[in-house]
């Protein structure tokens, strides 16, 4: 028999060769739940391959299962089901099944003389006692079934440790493999089933597989079956282990000094685990408007955090609990939740700790705010409910478990990144000689196509039904001077025939560049001495139009930009300057042209034209916005900070101007606007940092787009994320109502197709895809650890068959260009 000498150059041959790292070529999927009504078990694929696969990240690898067609059968049910049917089973992405492979799958592998070898693990989205099997046929060599589990054995060992295979120990190696656990047969029935509950004939059963796997792979340093635990006991968890805390500074001032429970949030079990029934948590100053979360118990000190908005605070007062993040030097996250006994004390210590941030935020002092910007701040960091759950604008027909098809979704196309050998022996060009990367995106409305900019290049990507392809380059960007630049910020104007740009070097002008001709043609001069920091459409679709005009800001003034004026394209007459720096960095319009102003202090501004005061100003929380968006209604305003979004909902219920939006009559001074903060919970944050080692930068969120569509979807990114929030859900009240899918690399930019909020354009470093909300899964541990994916432009799925190559790839599926 084939004895496993070097089993270890499966994971650590050279990763460029193939994209599995092994393949069980041929068997049956099932799966089985023991407690469900539905039936014992059920055949997922009468003919399948089962593979371990590389992720793209380190230490990340997948379990793959594929079904298999025969020659012509996709083809035979295609032409049963018509062309609707078969693109529904495109859409299903039915016929690949991903898993983490992770540790709490209890991937397990058995010998049976009625079937043969068979793998099993845990499904994980199901009840605790479903399993999937993989019954291997009986072509399959028992040395390549071996082979295998040596394989999953090293794959979790990497995960978990994050190291590589060749250094770990028997011992080590010894906790991944379950042989304890028996596998039921699909085949029978749940009374049919004979469970090993003698111990001693369970402990004969152990000794035998043990030693039966033993002798397979003796000569392989890198895996030991036998275990010790003869009682079939499940592995501990490792749980999170609370870091050493921080000396704290000198202390001021204190703003708040309660008594609570201490819960530290474990990432392996996904729960909050008690660690102190009896601690002190102190908000003071240290000094310079900087402020310190310190916590202790009558033993220890447990903690010691600089009160900063990577806090990502979230009170809930219904189980009287306040979660927030901690890091580390070292970038390490933790999730914290504080349990209260009463609400007057989480009352009294929001207070505090809301004071400490805004100071710090705002350096100014939290007793000159007015009581009704006071209330706004703190309502905004509760964990709030919108008041019309059931109002009928909660997206009537809006197909929200859409994307609740299973946790197999995953993104159409082969990874490849070279033509077949009988076409082409040139490899596709992914980077940039120069180090330029994908850093902004512009998505058509009229023409269908997408923008993205590249250094002084743009990509042009044309969307086909399911998917976009590169279409063209646009190099060598230039003013009408001649002079090379990186656009700062793009725009499309015009009916998508222009698109308006910025030279970072040159804030008082803009560029018109005339996409047919693919060059820029004018300079607009605005103003000698107001420079442009931003600008956006007269009115949210109006580049669909062919209206001429737009919106211009500076730090402290907003303005109409009218390029066919002679001399300066400023509009004068149309022009409101504020004396004081307000720091303005966003707007955003309605489809009536309604105008919304945000600041780098955190503050909105609303009005109805130019020139004139703002109707409504919104109080700034105090981190910085970054992005604006409004529906095109003018109902809900959307800001995006660097650690959560601000939906806020501009209707006015109450007063003399019920049934106004703020943009038309202001606010009364009873009646602020109701805000939602959005953001990742704070376990999520914990596990995203992780997986990730980077902190969360959201990029600006945007609705979904279309002059007769409602806005029912929010999207954004951070880090390799792309994170969408359903309106519907939100009006609901529901929790943690985002999903979320995961690339290899950070998402630069992502923006809506137009017309729909099923389709997203995401902009990599060097890659464009097009991602489908059905994508999109709910946030668990295995959802952000991930199956990260690699965008890919332009690139239609293939499906397995017996008698073909499994993903071959023509010329038309490549995208040969740096986008």
């Amino acid at each position: 028999m084939f004895m496993l000498r070097n089993a270890s150059k499966y994971l650590f041959g050279n990763p460029q060769n193939k994209e599995s790292i092994i393949e069980i070529p041929q068997g049956q999927l099932y799966l089985v739940r023991p407690l469900s009504p539905k039936g014992y078990s059920e055949l997922i694929f009468r003919d399948a391959t089962c593979s371990i696969r590389r992720t793209g990240l380190p230490y990340q690898y997948q379990l793959v299962i594929q079904r298999v067609y025969e020659e012509g059968e996709q083809e035979l049910d295609a032409d049963e089901e018509g062309e609707e049917g078969a693109l529904a089973s495109l859409e299903s992405e039915k016929d690949e099944k991903t898993f983490l492979l992770d540790a709490d799958l209890n991937f397990r592998t058995d010998a049976k003389p009625d079937r043969g070898n068979v793998f099993a693990w845990r499904d994980l989205s199901g009840d605790p006692e479903d399993l999937y099997e993989f019954i291997c046929d009986t072509s399959v060599q028992a040395s390549a079934v071996t082979s295998f589990e040596v394989v999953a054995v090293q794959c979790q060992y990497e995960r978990k440790f994050r190291r590589s295979a060749d250094q770990a120990t028997e011992e080590e190696l010894a906790q991944f493999a379950n042989t304890e656990q028996p596998i039921p047969d699909p085949a029978a029935s749940a009374s049919n089933q004979t469970p090993l509950t003698n111990p001693a004939s369970s402990a004969m059963h152990l000794r035998a597989r043990a030693a039966k796997t033993k002798a397979q792979i003796e000569m392989s340093p890198k895996v030991a079956h036998e275990l010790e635990n003869e009682n079939g006991a499940s592995r501990e968890l490792q749980q999170t282990v609370a870091p050493k805390a921080a000396k704290h500074p000198e202390k001021r001032a204190t703003l708040a000094n309660e008594t609570a429970e201490l819960h530290l949030f474990d990432i392996e079990s996904g729960a909050f685990i008690l660690q102190d029934s009896d601690v002190s948590a102190t908000v003071f100053e240290t000094g310079d408007w900087d402020y310190w979360l310190r916590i202790a118990g009558k033993d220890r000190e447990w903690l010691g955090q600089a009160v900063v908005p990577d806090l990502n605070p979230v009170f809930n007062f219904e189980y009287l609990s306040f979660i927030f993040n901690h890091y580390t030097e070292d970038g390490s996250a933790y999730s914290w939740l504080l349990r209260f006994k009463a609400q007057t004390i989480e009352e009294e210590f929001q207070e505090g700790l809301m004071q400490a941030l805004w100071e710090h935020l705002n350096q100014a002092k939290w007793a000159k705010v007015k009581e009704d910007e006071r209330e706004y701040v703190m309502d905004a960091f509760n964990d709030l409910t919108m008041e019309d759950a059931e109002t009928n604008e909660a997206q009537d027909g809006e197909d929200e478990d859409d994307d609740d098809q299973g946790e197999d979704g995953r993104s159409r196309g082969q990874a490849s990144e070279s033509y077949d050998s009988d076409e082409s022996q040139d490899e596709v060009t992914l980077r940039d000689e120069d180090g330029n990367v994908n850093s902004q995106l512009a998505v058509g409305f009229k023409n269908d196509r997408s923008f993205v900019v590249r250094g002084s290049k743009i990509g042009v990507f044309k969307h086909t039904p399911n998917n976009i392809q590169f279409s063209t380059n646009i190099s060598k960007l230039q003013t009408p001077k001649g002079k090379l630049f990186s656009p700062k910020k793009v725009m499309l104007h015009a009916e998508d025939r222009d698109m308006v740009m910025q030279n970072e070097n040159d804030p008082n002008s803009l560029y018109r560049m005339d996409l047919e001709y693919g060059k820029i043609v004018d300079e607009w001069k605005v103003h000698d001495d107001i420079p442009v920091k931003t600008f956006a459409p007269e009115r949210k679709y109006a580049q669909m139009t062919s209206e001429p005009t737009l919106l211009g800001l500076s730090s402290n003034s907003l303005y109409r930009i009218d390029p066919r004026l002679s001399g300066s394209k400023l509009v004068d007459s149309q022009l409101k300057q504020y004396a004081s720096n307000n720091a303005f960095s966003a707007a955003a319009t309605t489809a009536n042209g309604y105008i919304a102003v945000a600041s780098d202090k955190g503050d909105v501004r609303m009005f109805d034209r130019f020139g004139i005061i703002a109707k409504t100003h919104i109080p700034a929380l105090g981190d910085p916005i970054k992005g604006l968006d409004v529906s095109a209604d003018g109902r809900w305003i959307l800001a995006t900070t660097r650690t959560y979004l601000l939906l806020i909902d501009a209707l006015q219920k109450e007063g003399k101007n019920a049934g106004k939006l703020g943009f038309e009559k202001p606010f009364g001074k009873d009646s602020k606007p109701q805000p939602r903060r959005l953001g990742l919970s704070p376990s999520h944050v914990a596990q995203l940092m992780h997986e990730t080692r980077t902190g969360i930068s959201f990029t600006p969120a945007r609705f979904n787009t279309g002059v007769d569509d409602k806005e029912t979807t929010i999207v954004t990114a951070t880090g390799p994320f792309i994170v969408t929030w359903s309106m519907k859900s939100l009006l609901q009240n529901q929790k943690e109502p985002y999903k979320i899918k995961r690339y290899t690399e950070e998402v630069k930019a992502d923006d809506f197709r137009y017309g729909s909020d099923k389709n997203m354009i995401v902009a990599l470093p060097n890659d464009v895809s097009m991602a489908r909300k059905n994508e999109l899964k709910r946030p668990t541990r295995e959802s952000i650890a991930g199956s990260p994916l690699r965008a890919e432009a332009g690139m239609q799925s293939r499906t397995p068959r017996r008698s073909g190559r499994a993903s071959h790839l023509s010329k038309n599926d490549i995208v040969n260009s740096p986008y």
